[in-house]
């Protein structure tokens, strides 16, 4: 029932900030047995875990990732974001925003976006 979808600049250029927002219809961000996360694949590479949001706004950062990164919400529109500074063609991927149910029925059932492609490059 969960939907997600991504938003945002399809190119930015090095040294700029990228802004991505997913919008979650079919439940509420604040349902306290939901995690909201953010992963990317580079071209020809694996899935990577960026960084996560709970239900009460409490987040965590990929170490690799955390002195550039922050993910925030708007619950008033049901969405969260995430902001990633000083961004390199490194950072081209196809970024997808997730939710987690972590509720004992049902803990582990995830819901995917269908991801969007950034390219960074002048």
């Amino acid at each position: 029932q969960v939907q997600l979808q991504e938003s945002g600049p399809s190119l930015v250029k090095p040294s700029q900030t990228l802004s991505l927002t997913c919008t979650v219809s079919g439940g509420s961000i604040t349902t306290n047995y939901y995690a909201w996360t953010w992963i990317r694949q580079p071209p020809g590479k694996g899935l990577q875990w960026m960084g996560v949001i709970t239900y009460d706004g409490s987040t965590y950062y990929s170490p690799s990732l955390k002195s550039r990164l922050s993910i925030f919400r708007d619950t008033s529109k049901n969405q969260f974001s995430l902001q990633l500074d000083s961004v390199t063609p490194e950072d081209t991927a196809v970024y997808y925003c997730t939710g987690l149910r972590t509720d004992f029925r049902y803990y582990g059932m995830d819901y995917w976006g269908k991801g969007t492609l950034v390219t960074v490059s002048s």
